[in-house]
């Protein structure tokens, strides 16, 4: 007879199943009673490598910025001024002329034949007049001897007048023949940059033609035009009162200084179309840094901002409600703190007008790897750099 189908084999074959049972659930629950007690215990908490930087306080300048054209102070086309054939072209295109330089020759042997024509009207009238001013005194000499009639002082009176009168006319005339000579030597007007020559030598040229000789260009100093809105317009006008305004001109792309000016022309009229007034600003122009034509960035101080609050600009984030930062409270946590900022940005700062304090810490480096609550601690570089995947 086998063990199993005894009574007692049966019985031991309960008792060894119902201990199996036992043990198996005696397993489970140490088991799920280790696993909860895993997942209760705390997780220690990493602070974020992060870069920070504490609110700090500085003088800010206070720019307008606006689009301006570059303007010569004086611009001329010019023309001659007595007609001839041009014999001498004494400059070359694009070149520096100082004032009075002489530019170009008009055939004058014309206008000196009229010179001495003119001269020698001159002589003759007045040696005519010398002649009649003798036969006045000898006929008043007459006169006083009664050896002759009064009525030849009177004669001799008139003719010398009507003499005199034909004598100045005649020396008018040599004038205006000198003046017309004179114009045959064109002359540069002012110290400035020569364009495109118009005219060649042989050419006939005649003064009533509009095309000129050469348009001349002066350089130095030079003007820059830009406009402003009319509601800066009243803080303009008050600080230029005490002291010209500086004005800088900078490259279009604002990647470097040109030069730095004065403002010197405040238009009389607001543009009614745009709301705007226009502005000048008068710079020396040596070194040839700034070209008439030219399109560049004019930037006006109107004001500096004693003490202004300050961050690194990397500081400020923008989000659904404005610009914000994070700041770093006691705890080395972060929060979300909103600010309203200023456009201006000078050496990598930005001027905070309200909503931070001078002297608290904000996040500059690490913004993406941070929410509200998080605890933060300063990092290198490197460390921001390869947790983040590169610098935010």
């Amino acid at each position: 007879m086998s063990l199993s189908s005894s009574p007692q084999g049966a019985r031991r074959l309960r008792l060894a199943a119902v201990a199996l049972a036992v043990v198996a659930v005696a397993g489970v629950g140490r088991y799920s009673w280790l696993s909860h007690a895993q997942a209760a215990a705390p997780k220690a908490v990493t602070a974020v490598p992060v870069h920070m930087s504490q609110a700090t306080q500085m003088d800010v300048p206070v720019w307008l910025s606006a689009i301006g054209n570059v303007q010569p102070l004086n611009s001329v086309n010019v023309r001659v001024r007595a007609d001839g054939e041009l014999t001498q072209v004494l400059f070359n295109e694009g070149q520096m002329v100082t004032a009075g330089s002489l530019l170009a020759q008009i055939d004058p042997r014309t206008y000196q034949a009229q010179v001495a024509q003119a001269q020698a009207a001159v002589a003759r009238d007045q040696a005519q007049l010398a002649n009649l001013h003798i036969n006045l005194q000898r006929a008043t000499n007459l006169a006083a001897a009664k050896a002759g009639p009064t009525q030849d002082v009177d004669t001799y009176k008139a003719q010398m007048a009507a003499q005199q009168a034909t004598v100045q006319a005649d020396q008018a005339a040599l004038d205006n023949a000198r003046l017309q000579l004179g114009f045959t030597q064109v002359r540069a007007p002012f110290t400035g940059r020569t364009g495109q020559r118009q005219a060649d030598v042989g050419s006939i040229v005649h003064a009533a033609e509009a095309t000129g000789l050469v348009t001349l260009t002066q350089m130095d100093p030079i003007t820059v035009a830009f406009a402003v809105s009319q509601d800066d317009l009243a803080q303009i006008l008050e600080q230029n009162a005490k002291t010209p305004l500086e004005v800088i001109a900078v490259s279009r792309d604002g990647s470097h200084e040109i030069a730095r000016g004065k403002l010197t022309f405040i238009d009389s009229q607001v543009a009614v179309a745009s709301g705007q007034v226009q502005l000048k600003a008068q710079f020396d122009n040596g070194k040839r840094q700034l070209w008439p034509g030219e399109l560049v960035s004019a930037r006006l101080l109107i004001n500096t901002q004693q003490d202004a609050t300050v961050v690194p600009a990397s500081a400020v984030q923008l989000g659904r409600d404005g610009d914000y930062v994070y700041v770093v409270n006691a705890r080395q946590e972060v929060e979300a703190r909103q600010v309203k900022t200023s456009p201006i940005v000078i050496d990598g700062k930005q001027w905070i007008r309200s909503g931070l304090n001078p002297g608290e810490t904000v996040v500059t480096v690490g913004q993406s790897r941070v929410a509200p609550g998080v605890k933060v601690s300063a990092a290198k570089t490197e460390a921001v750099a390869t947790a983040t995947g590169g610098v935010q």
